[in-house]
């Protein structure tokens, strides 16, 4: 059984979500993870999970998403955290890509949705954008675990978030010919900290890079995997497994 650990399977990117869940089946994806990313989004993770019995959830607020963000947002995270079926909270981080970035802003409300991962020891869903270095210095005074979600830096920083207990998650963009740094990176770590993840609706692997993406993907980016490492594919898909299962609590939920 295949996880995707990074996934968005909201209503404004797919017309029959009981399509894409029955799609996954067929593909051996036997667990997904949506992510929420402000409070309409968090509002539809916790009606997916609760609806199919393959999905499971993160919540929490994304660094580009905090135009209508309020602090008392922050009460939802933690009457939440212990829901059935949520696993984390994320998509959280930074993303300095915008000019008009409020970096600080996007550090605070970072921090605090850290503060509340580390208050109920939950792992936490990592998105870093043209921002490595801060999100790195930040996750540095925190004891969490998590996903660093579509990682696209050095394999040297891929290193140093492992050092700090992070895995890394690898989609789409390893099928890339272009894709030179994640490819180094799979290369040479263990995949005891490789992540699955497709982050659908986006990041579609080849051959459908420019399509909406879908869960029942995972199995062409573990495909890559395998070769890059010499490993057999069911050798990818349960050591993938495994480290997911050892992020996320899914045993009791």
């Amino acid at each position: 059984m295949y996880i995707d650990t990074h996934c968005h399977i909201l209503k404004e990117y797919y017309e029959n979500i009981d399509d894409i869940i029955d799609e996954c089946t067929k593909n051996n994806v036997g667990r997904i993870i949506v992510s929420g990313c402000d409070m309409k989004t968090n509002k539809e993770v916790l009606e997916l999970i609760s609806k199919y019995d393959i999905v499971y959830g993160t919540i929490g607020f994304h660094p580009t998403e905090l135009d209508e963000y309020d602090d008392n947002d922050l009460k939802f995270l933690e009457e939440h955290i212990f829901d059935r079926k949520i696993v984390g909270i994320g998509e959280i981080g930074l993303d300095y890509h915008y000019d008009d970035t409020d970096k600080e802003k996007q550090k605070s409300v970072f921090r605090k949705q850290l503060d509340i991962a580390k208050k109920y020891n939950k792992p936490i869903v990592i998105h870093t954008r043209n921002s490595i270095q801060d999100t790195y210095d930040i996750l540095k005074e925190y004891d969490l675990k998590g996903s660093i979600h579509c990682f696209s830096g050095s394999l040297e920083m891929a290193k140093e978030y492992i050092k700090l207990g992070y895995k890394i998650g690898v989609g789409g963009i390893v099928t890339y010919k272009n894709a030179k740094n994640i490819k180094e990176v799979v290369k040479n770590i263990d995949m005891t900290y490789i992540l699955l993840e497709t982050d659908s609706p986006y990041l579609s692997p080849e051959p459908y890079r420019g399509k909406v993406n879908e869960p029942n993907n995972i199995p062409l980016v573990a495909e890559v995997i395998s070769n890059l490492k010499g490993l057999d594919l069911q050798e990818v898909m349960r050591t993938s497994t495994a480290n997911a299962e050892a992020i996320f609590d899914f045993l009791d939920k």
